[in-house]
């Protein structure tokens, strides 16, 4: 059994995908055009934001995000290291320096007092990640960040439709940012990534960013970048805004068939109360979690880990300061956690095999 399967839903929606395509050929206009105003527009409405801005990745769009809020060289961003890699590299992209933090044990996302002792006088942004689907403790992240008159931006790269406290990811920092690799909730045919917000100045100076600085064509009023959503990708991504909230309820039928069949030492990372998690991973998490691999592994379950190294503890970032031992919380995790195929369109059949495999599991 595959941990996805990324070609039945092509097949689903093969037709609309195929003739959204064709239309961008044929009207010829491939780079900021119609198809991203239209989506930029429905994408806004969908996260309730009064902005959407279409860019060329996720990464991209935290990176021109952080340098909206006016991060620069020699500024601060708190963040996790238990996240994809992206979410640090964005930082440093815009030239600020991480400040790693660990996250809270139960959930796997930011710890919100670990944040609050982290500032210092360079701290510009608060960055936390919704991370699996499941979003952060938002509440106390943002008494943080006002005490201190910090900016936050939120890492959604996970999260697209998830909820905390009956609003949408993406609109409850100063900017939230989206990818639509084609893996997550809703996925491109490429890369692709998008920020949303309701501030209209930092919606202006997300678009100045993506295109060179460009209000007119070739006249740069700041230094910005080559970060654009093309015409084709948007064009698939309207077709599957409209499917993303049903693919959710079964994202969220899935996760608790395997929910119920857990017990014993095998436990899945909590939610806040107030939360409504997207469950773009579904994440277990063991002591024994090479067994457990091996284990479904002989029934033909594929699974992954994510992730199995803090970034603090990479070779890449060595240079930050962060030692073994640092990120108590983070390393735990990255020892402990596991993913398991869960995409809307596995089959019942498919559910109840892992389901019974974790069941099986839990009470041996």
């Amino acid at each position: 059994m595959p941990f996805l399967d990324l070609t039945r839903q092509h097949r689903r929606l093969a037709h609309e995908i195929e003739a959204a395509i064709s239309g961008v050929v044929r009207r010829g206009v491939f780079v900021i055009g119609p198809e991203v105003a239209a989506f930029e527009e429905e994408f806004a409405r969908y996260v309730g934001a009064r902005f959407a801005v279409g860019v060329g990745s996720g990464t991209e769009a935290l990176h021109l995000a952080l340098r909206a809020c006016g991060v620069r060289p020699g500024d601060e961003v708190v963040t996790v290291s238990h996240t994809a890699v992206a979410t640090v590299a964005a930082v440093e992209l815009s030239g600020a320096r991480p400040v790693l933090v660990d996250v809270d044990p139960a959930t796997c996302t930011i710890d919100p007092a670990l944040v609050e002792r982290a500032i210092s006088p360079r701290t510009k942004v608060v960055l936390p990640v919704h991370l699996y689907g499941t979003p952060a403790d938002m509440s106390s992240v943002l008494s943080v960040a006002m005490r201190h008159g910090l900016r936050v931006v939120e890492d959604c790269a996970q999260a697209h439709g998830a909820r905390y406290g009956g609003r949408r990811v993406g609109v409850l920092g100063d900017l939230g940012c989206f990818s639509f690799y084609p893996t997550k909730n809703l996925g491109a045919l490429g890369d692709g990534g998008v920020i949303t917000t309701d501030d209209p100045v930092l919606a202006e100076q997300a678009r100045l960013l993506r295109q060179y600085g460009w209000r007119e064509r070739y006249v740069s009023v700041v230094r910005g970048s080559n970060s654009r959503l093309d015409e084709i990708q948007a064009a698939v991504l309207r077709v599957k805004l409209r499917h993303l909230d049903a693919w959710n309820v079964r994202r969220r039928e899935l996760a608790k068939r395997y929910v119920d069949a857990l017990g014993g030492g095998t436990w899945v990372p909590a939610a806040p109360a107030s939360a409504e998690p997207a469950y773009h991973l579904f994440v277990v998490r063991t002591d024994r979690r090479d067994e457990l691999r091996d284990f479904l592994a002989d029934q033909g379950i594929s699974t992954l880990i994510h992730y199995p190294l803090p970034v603090h503890l990479q070779e890449a970032y060595r240079d930050l300061g962060y030692g073994p031992g640092t990120l108590p919380a983070s390393e735990a995790a990255a020892g402990t956690v596991l993913s398991l195929p869960l995409y809307p369109e596995m089959t019942d059949e498919e559910a109840e095999t892992v389901a019974g495999a974790l069941a099986r599991w839990s009470r041996a």
